[in-house]
């Protein structure tokens, strides 16, 4: 019996061969979706390309009157090329997948580029492993793990949540319309998570930070809703000065962005950790900033 078991195992890939393995077939699907961006390929990025993030790719480009699928192709550089990057490791997690690349990532912005650490996401598809997102992680303050990472010292990955994959696939958002009028909402949170969604359609997760992202759909003729929530981060004292803004951008050049909404706290004040809200669109004003 012995014999029979050991000629079994020695049948069974090892653990690197599986990884090797899957390190290649997820870097062929990066290849081939990379290459569709550089030849502007609508049909193969839309096949290459996980579901869900086509969806969120299309919303954003419409939600800034912007003209789809051309904008897809409006990149200042093509993403990274993997040729030269070392490859570190493949993990998989039920439908999703990471593979890790360690060296001089270039984003194609001139300067000599320095060694840091490429992420790479997919999620499994019914033709395979479909592409997904990209996380850099800029490894310059951090020149032990540089060293490890150059030697073949993977210890560091476990503790990055990005190089490791959930298993959850990401739902399919919900296909926006053409936006009206072209919106952003800012948010200034030192010590604070806020979570701001408007129209129930555009969700918005802001922490600790100080950044503005476009509302996906835009503004709507009428009233829109806006509902928001605060906690307090690990690290934060809670007295923090804080503001969530919505503004309305114009299409003119003469015409300013319009104050929508505004909830602003003061450092020491208390504040809401949840409150729905709302402001109005008339058609004067969507008319005025689309220059007509």
């Amino acid at each position: 019996m012995k014999p029979f078991i050991l000629a079994l195992l020695l049948c069974l890939p090892s653990l690197s061969q599986a990884q090797n393995s899957l390190g290649q077939d997820l870097e062929k699907s990066y290849n081939i979706w990379r290459t569709s961006l550089i030849n502007k390929d609508v049909a193969t990025w839309q096949r290459v390309t996980a579901e869900h993030r086509r969806i969120e790719v299309r919303n954003r480009i419409i939600s800034e009157k912007l003209p789809f699928p051309a904008a897809i192709f409006d990149l200042p550089a093509p993403p990274p090329a993997l040729t030269g990057l070392k490859f570190l490791e493949a993990s998989i997690n039920g439908a999703t997948a990471k593979s890790a690349y360690f060296g001089k990532v270039d984003f194609g912005v001139g300067g000599d580029p320095t060694e840091n650490l490429l992420v790479l996401s997919f999620v499994k598809g019914a033709g395979g492993w479909l592409y997904d997102r990209a996380d850099f992680v800029n490894l310059t303050a951090l020149p032990e793990v540089r060293k490890e990472l150059a030697s073949g010292d993977l210890g560091y990955l476990k503790g990055v949540p990005e190089a490791q994959p959930s298993g959850t696939v990401p739902p399919i958002p919900i296909a926006v319309n053409p936006a009206r009028t072209i919106a952003k909402v800012y948010v200034f949170c030192p010590g604070r998570e806020v979570q701001v969604q408007i129209n129930k359609i555009s969700r918005h997760r802001f922490a600790n930070a100080k950044e503005a992202e476009v509302v996906l759909g835009g503004a709507k003729i009428g009233p829109n809703e806006v509902q928001f929530s605060v906690a307090k981060l690990e690290g934060g004292t809670g007295e923090e000065a804080m503001t969530i803004r919505i503004y309305l951008m114009s299409e003119v050049e003469t015409v300013k962005p319009v104050k929508v909404f505004e909830y602003q706290v003061l450092e020491n004040e208390p504040f809401k950790s949840y409150d729905t809200a709302s402001f109005t669109l008339d058609a004067a004003l969507a008319a005025k900033l689309m220059g007509k």
